[in-house]
């Protein structure tokens, strides 16, 4: 209702008039359209700001505000660090974005990606108990980027960059990273990362194998697709080769960026030149995480009992009907099939453990902790149909928040 009063709706029925600017009887376009629940939902937004104490007399104003919070102003000046007990920083992340890469929809700017934003923030809610403010950014410049968070980060416990383009956001995190002292972290990167790096864990289980007998093909070398490279190598893969729209991205091709010859660097062990379809035969686990399709036949080329994780959204690169054929395990990215390879699964939990032991970042242990508790929650349910959890499932925030707690202690990033 609070959102009706600042935000009415402008179909002409709330309005009580059908008439239109000269007087005459106009038509009611909104009443003609049929009933779309996206919109009806989005409708003033999805989120709100809500106190937590209450100011109902003159007595709870003056603590509240004038003159009680001069006393907590005047301590945390004394001492900085009392703002993590007596103000909601601890509590509260900035989803910052710049609306370049959001979803499937690519770069429509910051006013555009505010749903997305908002759903982003709700989510931290729902499933990690976290308070998350939407900051959409009207510039793609890096500096800029940079020095605005940097500017902002007073107010937050956490930064939790979303849907910046590649190569631009491996520079943005790791130059926050260096400049806060509060977790930066760049979901489409390592929330994904995580939850496929846990899939995985559990798939090889299931199967009797073990990460370091596996070769891996990601079809992707974007900020997933490196992400889950650099985890998967850091959790113990056999061997991982990363490819791109021309193929392996091996460390004889002269047209790579920094960031692929980085990845050059530490993957494709076994040398492996060419295209998709080549790295693909005999491996045994495919990633996809870059649209586009893989034709069955090079599909068919894996090795037998393969893990197929294709989720590229609407549209996975392998259909699970022809990834079924092949595989022992299929996951995807969508809500429709089994085995979803979902970021709320992680991020929720990783940001409640960090923000719990007030951490100065997220490290590589505390992502490997977080993808361990994860496969742990279904390690008693596996089935080809069950190698990760619902994002539904209760026990998932608890054991990824206190695995991430854990960890950050014992790696000294902990500050209580």
């Amino acid at each position: 209702m609070a959102a009706e009063i600042v935000n009415p709706r402008s179909d002409s029925s709330e309005h009580g008039s059908d008439t239109g600017a000269d007087g005459d009887a106009g038509t009611d376009t909104a009443r003609d359209e049929p009933f779309d629940a996206a919109f009806a939902l989005h409708r003033g937004g999805k989120m709100a700001i809500q106190a937590t104490v209450p100011v109902r007399d003159r007595d709870d104003l003056s603590l509240a505000y004038t003159p009680g919070v001069a006393k907590v102003c005047s301590a945390i000046a004394e001492q900085p660090e009392l703002v993590h007990d007596y103000t909601w920083k601890s509590q509260v992340v900035a989803v910052v974005t710049d609306g370049s890469a959001v979803l499937g929809l690519g770069d429509i700017g910051p006013e555009a990606s505010l749903p997305v934003m908002e759903g982003k923030a709700i989510l931290f809610k729902q499933f990690g108990g976290v308070d998350a403010i939407p900051i959409a950014l009207a510039t793609q410049d890096v500096d800029e980027i940079v020095e605005t968070v940097v500017r902002l980060a007073p107010s937050f416990g956490g930064v939790n960059l979303e849907d910046i383009s590649a190569p631009r956001c491996f520079e943005i995190e790791r130059r926050l990273q260096e400049r806060l002292d509060v977790p930066v972290f760049h979901d489409d990167q390592h929330g994904t990362a995580v939850v496929t790096l846990a899939a995985l864990r559990n798939a090889a289980r299931l199967t009797g194998r073990t990460l370091g007998g596996l070769r891996a093909v990601i079809s992707g070398a974007g900020a997933a697709g490196v992400a889950i490279a650099k985890i998967l190598t850091e959790a113990g893969i056999g061997d991982v080769a990363v490819c791109d729209r021309k193929g392996v991205v091996s460390a004889d091709r002269t047209d790579l960026t920094d960031v692929k010859r980085q990845v050059a660097g530490f993957t494709n062990k076994a040398g492996r030149q060419g295209s998709l379809a080549d790295a693909l035969d005999g491996a045994d686990v495919f990633i996809g995480v870059s649209g586009g399709t893989v034709p069955e036949e090079a599909v068919a080329k894996m090795a037998p009992g393969a893990f197929i994780f294709a989720m590229a959204n609407p549209n996975p690169e392998i259909h699970p009907d022809v990834a079924h054929k092949y595989a022992a395990v299929v996951a995807t990215g969508r809500s429709d099939y089994p085995n979803q390879i979902n970021n709320v699964l992680a991020f929720p939990g990783i940001f409640a453990g960090a923000l719990q032991v007030r951490a100065t970042e997220i490290t590589e242990g505390m992502k490997l902790a977080a993808a361990e508790a994860l496969a742990s929650v279904v390690a008693d349910d596996l089935s080809p149909d069950v190698v990760i959890p619902s994002p539904f499932d209760e026990r998932v925030a608890p054991a990824v928040t206190a695995a991430v707690a854990a960890a950050a202690r014992a790696e000294g990033v902990a500050r209580r």
